[in-house]
């Protein structure tokens, strides 16, 4: 059976430069592809081209006779008026759906997406919820390849894993366009990387997101070396020109053409393997105060609804906080506490003398009519950074625009380049806390790794709100969990929050049978899945590391206890207490990883 849909050779590009030039992709059944690439690469561009929203300007697109592609762009919008139910109806209608099939595809696709009721407008959804309608509505066609632009960005954390639950159980194939790198590892069968640094423009890699980091590493390696084996060619070459051979025979004429070949093809290959990185660096202020905001018995409400009470809470200087929720729980008005833009309805809030906050808004708000230059540095040529001027040019380079953006207005920049403008600003504030919602939408993979590194080593105090599970575990030491039900706790890690949602799911739900407790059609909850959840990306990664980690931690137990018992310890006692802690420590070590090796193992098993 031919491909569901088979890209040949296509091109697109907007302005002077293409987007991407002469890419094939094919889409079989049954194929989960993750589609990935820098910031500006044309993943959107792409997808639409796919879904055949965008013709392309070079090359074609075959779709198979009588295959339906259903798209889900990034932003989901929906007529003023229309009902769930009439939004739903109306995409059958355009797909020709038989009279007698819809209530039934109604009821199941509504079921499925998690719509108890399919009165309520359509469009005051929360953002979480037009995406899941979105999706609803590319269901109810039956597609054979469902085509997503971050579907992630405006689901919160349970959204994510009802779509990961969606993605793997489903018969049709999927393109998905993510830099959710756990999202990649549980959806994803195989992963495409668009990017100019290949030859071809693209690498597919068959298999999970950890299995295409391995390939990728293969690849750029392979690749260094042909480069390094075509510049010494070239170097010689080069240096056989610059003899003046004549070209008076075949043999010296032919020689010379290679030579100018072999110049073009390795001038080609260094500007396509050029990688730039954006140059976050938070600046902190110079505070010495460790307190720096105090919660005592705080409590907020929502209209007539309680969003949570009772919350003592102290944000130190250094500390990493994970602010999570479902949607409407009141992280972002946790925010607006935090802020001093909301008052407790119970409760005191103290605040460090001349706190400086940096807030990051997931609302993303820029004036999209200005110039990149006056969106950079709105009052001159030049920003100030640590206390030294920096021309504007030099600043954009540092985020990975080119001079030629500069004077270009800031509608034309991508999602992801919005967001590294926004962080660029962000930069030029010293802070003592960083609030930043939801940062991560739109940005590409390497650029959130470098996001994680700087606010790992941000000194201030940092409040984090994201969808990103493997941001939030490998950045937060603390994560503040609301449940969207008036409780909130402090917890560990991700994991502790989530188990302690599960438990009060079940909890709920025993409180009796006869008691129903029915859901806002614009907030509704989603099924709690108490079945044991697999390991996770950085799980998995963990456990197969952990054995040989346990064994290292036996080796220092050991060492510890038979320094403890040599005979020359004993006789002097500031040694022996010395040893003493070193091996409480390498005790306490030993047993921690013992205890977590048998907590992956269960989750493993």
């Amino acid at each position: 059976m031919p491909p569901i849909l088979n890209a040949q050779s296509i091109t697109k590009q907007f302005g002077a430069k293409p987007l991407f030039k002469s890419i094939n992709l094919t889409v079989e059944d049954g194929d989960r592809i993750g589609l990935i690439g820098p910031n500006g690469a044309g993943k959107s561009t792409l997808l639409a081209v796919l879904a055949g929203q965008v013709e392309p300007d070079e090359g074609e697109l075959a779709v198979r006779k009588r295959a339906r592609a259903a798209y889900v762009p990034q932003d989901s919008v929906f007529e003023p008026g229309l009902t769930i139910r009439q939004v739903l109806e109306r995409d059958m209608t355009l797909a020709h759906t038989p009279e007698n099939e819809r209530e039934g595809r109604i009821r199941e696709i509504s079921g499925r997406t998690g719509f108890f009721s399919l009165d309520a407008e359509a469009a005051s959804l929360s953002g979480g919820w037009r995406k899941r309608l979105a999706i609803a509505e590319a269901l109810v066609t039956v597609p054979d390849v469902l085509l997503l632009d971050e579907p992630t960005n405006h689901l919160d954390l349970a959204g994510i894993e009802w779509l990961e639950e969606l993605l793997t159980s489903s018969p049709f194939a999927a393109v998905t366009v993510s830099h959710d790198r756990y999202f990649l590892e549980s959806t994803s069968s195989q992963i495409v990387e668009l990017n100019k640094v290949y030859a071809e423009g693209l690498l597919r890699v068959k298999g999970n997101f950890s299995r295409f980091i391995e390939e990728k590493q293969a690849y750029l390696e392979s690749q260094n070396r042909q480069m390094e084996s075509l510049r010494n060619r070239v170097r010689t070459e080069i240096e056989w020109l610059r003899r003046g051979p004549k070209a008076r025979t075949t043999k010296s004429k032919a020689r010379i053409d290679s030579a100018n070949a072999m110049i073009g093809n390795l001038a080609d290959m260094t500007s396509r393997t050029a990688t730039g990185s954006t140059g976050i660096d938070f600046e902190a202020s110079m505070r010495k105060t460790k307190r720096l905001v105090e919660f005592e018995g705080v409590a907020c409400d929502m209209g007539e609804r309680r969003l949570f009470s009772d919350l003592n809470f102290i944000l130190t200087a250094g500390s990493k906080v994970g602010l999570v929720g479902p949607n409407g729980s009141g992280k972002t008005t946790f925010l607006r506490l935090l802020r001093g833009e909301l008052e407790p309805v119970e409760g005191s809030i103290r605040r460090a003398e001349a706190l400086r906050l940096v807030y990051f808004s997931q609302m993303r708000e820029i004036d999209d009519s200005l110039t990149l230059r006056r969106a950079l540095a709105p009052e001159s040529d030049s920003v100030m950074h640590n206390g030294r001027p920096v021309h504007v040019a030099s600043w954009a380079a540092r985020f990975l625009f080119t001079g030629e953006q500069l004077n270009q207005p800031v509608r034309n920049l991508s999602g992801g380049e919005r967001a590294r403008v926004l962080i660029a600003r962000l930069m030029l504030q010293p802070a003592d806390v960083l609030l930043l919602d939801e940062p991560t939408n739109d940005l590409d993979i390497p650029t959130l790794e470098i996001l994680e590194d700087n606010l790992l080593e941000f000194p201030g105090a940092l409040i984090l709100v994201t969808h990103d599970r493997y941001l939030l575990n490998r950045v937060a030491t603390t994560v503040l969990g609301l449940d969207g039900k008036g409780r909130i706790g402090q917890f560990a890690d991700f994991g502790q929050w989530e188990t302690w949602i599960d438990e009060g799911e079940t909890l709920s739900s025993a409180k009796s049978s006869n008691s129903t407790n029915a859901a806002s059609v614009t907030n509704p909850s989603p099924n709690a899945n108490s079945a044991k959840k697999k390991l996770s990306y950085i799980e998995a990664r963990e456990f197969a590391a952990i054995e040989k980690r346990v064994e290292e931690s036996d080796a220092r137990l050991a060492a510890a206890r038979d320094h403890v018992e040599h005979p020359e310890i004993a006789t002097d006692s500031v040694a022996l207490q010395k040893a003493l802690k070193d091996l409480e420590a390498a005790q306490e070590e030993n047993d921690t990883l013992y205890a977590r090796w048998a907590e992956l193992t269960e989750k493993a098993g």
